[in-house]
């Protein structure tokens, strides 16, 4: 009976790991101390980096020295599921190769030239503003939880900050010392980056509302207290589950089922900055984006807004 890598047992019943799965530990440790990287990111690098070495176990391959770009490319070949998850899982995978040789373990990187499964040329879905506001207007109401949904909608659609950066918020992000929103505010993205990003008074007014009418009720059910500004029904930091369930009802509400992601309103918001004449870079630095070339996809977007209007409206367009 063959055994997995996870259960190589010796005398005693001990697990005793291969030399490649301490590398891999010594590499999750890495990127998790060092790195910086947020618990999410290292629990998918354990789980892609579990299934590449059991199946390099089972090749016989326990050796980082042993592991070759056949066995690389075999087992990106057998992979199941869609090119986006492929790809991720090899760039987990080469992430991986490359500390080993930063690390002088081996001197040449199996993964280096693997190709990556071709992946579709999507768009990102935005909403046009009358959508938008359509979204925004579904949540009514001066109970608490409403509040607190129409805060969290507002703050995602003025600043374009994903959901995790919006969870992540403390009350010092946000509120200056008149105990106001600051019209600007700091948000800590990936890599732990942080950076300043405007809030319109719309979003300032959901926010002050409630901070002072609605958060107050709320941490009085929490066990513990907590500094972040979006908390549950019990007063604990509010999940991304949660956050995501808030977006799909207040959708539901604005009959846009199936249009609205965890990233809609980030999407929605660039596209329509872009759409207002703001500079590119100037997006780029809004978004938190380290390259431009991210970026660079929000003004496809606009122009082919700009060719259906132009050609519904011009008289001799066609």
């Amino acid at each position: 009976m063959s055994l997995s890598a996870e259960s190589w047992a010796t005398e005693g019943g001990r697990v005793a790991p291969t030399d490649l799965e301490r590398e891999r530990d010594r590499y999750l440790r890495y990127v998790s101390l060092e790195r910086g990287r947020s618990k999410n990111t290292v629990a998918a690098y354990r789980s892609d980096l579990a299934s590449y070495l059991d199946w390099l176990f089972h090749k016989n391959v326990k050796s980082a020295t042993d592991v070759t770009k056949n066995h690389v490319v075999d087992y990106v070949a057998e992979l199941p599921g869609i090119a986006t998850t492929v790809s991720r899982k090899l760039s987990s995978i080469r992430n991986f190769h490359r500390f080993l040789v930063e690390e002088s373990v081996v001197l040449v990187d199996p993964s280096a030239d693997v190709p990556a499964p071709s992946l579709p040329k999507r768009l990102p879905k935005a909403l046009s503003i009358t959508q938008v506001q359509a979204l925004l207007d579904s949540v009514v109401g001066d109970d608490a939880l409403a509040l607190r949904d129409r805060a969290l909608l507002e703050f995602l659609y003025a600043t374009g900050a994903r959901i995790s950066e919006a969870l992540a918020l403390s009350i010092d992000d946000i509120v200056g010392d008149d105990n106001h929103t600051r019209d600007t505010v700091r948000v800590t993205g990936k890599g732990s980056k942080q950076r300043i990003v405007p809030v319109g008074s719309f979003a300032r007014d959901a926010l002050d509302s409630y901070l002072t009418r609605a958060r107050p009720l709320l941490i009085q059910k929490a066990r513990a207290s907590t500094p972040v500004v979006f908390v549950g029904a019990r007063g604990a930091a509010l999940s991304r589950q949660n956050a995501w369930l808030i977006l799909q009802r207040a959708a539901e509400r604005a009959h846009l089922e199936g249009l609205v992601s965890p990233h809609t309103l980030r999407h929605s918001f660039a596209t329509h900055v872009l759409s207002g004449g703001a500079d590119i870079r100037v997006v780029q630095e809004l978004l938190g984006h380290s390259s431009v070339h991210t970026t660079q996809i929000y003004t496809k977007i606009t122009l082919d807004a700009l060719r259906d209007v132009y050609h519904s409206a011009h008289p001799r367009a066609r």
